[in-house]
């Protein structure tokens, strides 16, 4: 295993600092989710002085599913959390239904192990960011960036002033040799540095809740793919039950759409018509709370993510699967990935050359998550045209070898190591569609 030892995790847990940030840093990452808090573990064990500040005061919320995949739980004991993560509830796999089908798929064997998990947002960030503090980033929870860009002699955008804002309107100019965006979908730092979103691809709409119920603790994820609204029509999406083990569960719906097919419907009354559907099977409380929603970028959707000096990850980077809308496992995946090339990039004597992140970040994105990114959300463009999923959801649906396969690509636990017919056509197809992509004009992570 990379990194300390997982002894780590049972020192005293930090608090975030609530006085000014420092005037200079080697790296300030700005969103404290997944994503951030992974870089900035990954960088302060390399000895890199790093800041790691968050608009949102620590155990921040967002709208998401909860979910942790197998491959995020093994991000989860890279960064020496596999006892926290072994506290929360053990999820096996999937149950999905649809279109008169019912099939219990578990989680793939492999390298990534079978074991999932569903933690609340808040207190799955809270850990992270706190454990990037364990390993020495500096924490400033409740401060928000505000950053101006400017256009430099290479035709980029770089930051020409950052400034963090926090409690009681204190204000603090940091300057940094890197600066990195992981501050979501809408990413503020992107927006600043020339990001753009290209949303003639598919994104999502979704809408997340939180309900009691009496099968909080049951092993399996609930998937209903064939998503109704109000009026009966099929939604291109599903709707989702995250068992929580606490008494709760995540209910959410999420559909996709693009500029030229968007999702006609309102997501949080097709969450209101999608609870009738599923309270009996669950023994659901009451109404649903904490309601929220939101859109996401998907599948590398985006332009723009890296200058001279900064980058974007995670959701910021458009790093979503477009099939399930899963972030997390690609967002600490991302931000190890991200700390090595910033390492690299603070030690290079020719910053402007080989080197540069304008040129690496984005390499390493398509080489890690390309393929599958290109093909996947190729597939969910199809799924935006209305005659599609009443087409072949049943075929689908009624092939329990076919749901396995899609278990598996869809929860990204395909491999380079592995050898099998699935794996093999998954990466065929995806470089397939990559290549298409480049002869169109439209590389992911442009």
């Amino acid at each position: 295993m990379e990194g300390v030892s997982e002894t780590a995790e049972n020192a005293p847990r930090p608090t975030p600092e609530n006085h000014a940030p420092p005037a200079e840093c080697d790296v300030l990452i700005v969103g404290a989710g997944p994503a951030g808090s992974a870089a900035a573990t990954w960088l302060a064990r390399r000895g890199i002085d790093v800041v790691l500040a968050d608009r949102a005061p620590l155990g921040r919320d967002k709208t998401c599913g909860d979910g942790l995949t197998p491959r995020a739980m093994a991000e989860m004991r890279r960064l020496g959390l596999s006892e926290w993560a072994g506290e929360r509830i053990s999820i096996q796999g999937l149950r999905l239904r649809g279109f008169g089908t019912e099939h219990e798929i578990p989680w793939p064997a492999g390298r990534f192990g079978t074991r999932g998990s569903a933690v609340p947002r808040r207190e799955l960030d809270r850990a992270l960011a706190e454990k990037a503090a364990e390993e020495g980033a500096r924490l400033h929870a409740g401060w928000t960036a505000r950053i101006t860009g400017t256009s430099d002699v290479m035709g980029g955008v770089t930051p020409s002033e950052v400034t963090l804002s926090g409690p009681d309107g204190a204000e603090q100019q940091i300057s940094a040799r890197v600066v990195v965006g992981a501050d979501g979908a809408r990413s503020s730092v992107g927006r600043a540095l020339g990001r753009r979103w290209h949303r003639d691809l598919p994104f999502a709409v979704a809408a997340r809740s939180y309900m009691t119920a009496d099968a909080h603790d049951r092993p399996w994820i609930g998937s209903d793919l064939e998503l109704r609204d109000a009026a009966g029509a099929i939604q291109p999406g599903y709707g989702w039950v995250f068992p929580l083990g606490d008494g709760s569960v995540n209910l959410g719906v999420g559909a996709l759409a693009t500029s030229d097919r968007p999702a006609n419907v309102n997501v949080r009354e097709l969450l209101a018509a999608y609870v009738p559907k599923v309270r009996e099977e669950w023994g659901l409380h009451g109404e649903p709370r904490e309601v929220a929603s939101a859109f996401l970028p998907m599948g590398g959707a985006v332009s723009g993510v890296a200058g001279p000096n900064w980058a974007l990850t995670g959701d910021a980077a458009g790093l979503i699967n477009p099939l399930n809308g899963e972030g997390i496992d690609y967002g600490l995946e991302a931000g190890r990935l991200l700390a090595g090339v910033v390492a690299e990039h603070l030690s290079s004597t020719d910053p402007l050359g080989a080197g540069a992140l304008t040129k690496v970040w984005p390499q390493v994105l398509r080489k890690e998550f390309g393929p599958s990114f290109a093909l996947a959300r190729r597939l969910a463009a199809l799924l935006t045209y209305p005659r599609f999923l009443p087409a072949v959801g049943p075929t689908g649906m009624g092939s329990e070898t076919l749901m396995t396969a899609a278990v598996r690509c869809m929860g990204n636990v395909v491999t380079e190591d592995d050898a099998d017919l699935v794996s093999a056509l998954w990466r065929g197809f995806g470089r397939g569609h990559r290549l298409i992509d480049r002869v169109q004009g439209r590389p992911l992570f442009a």
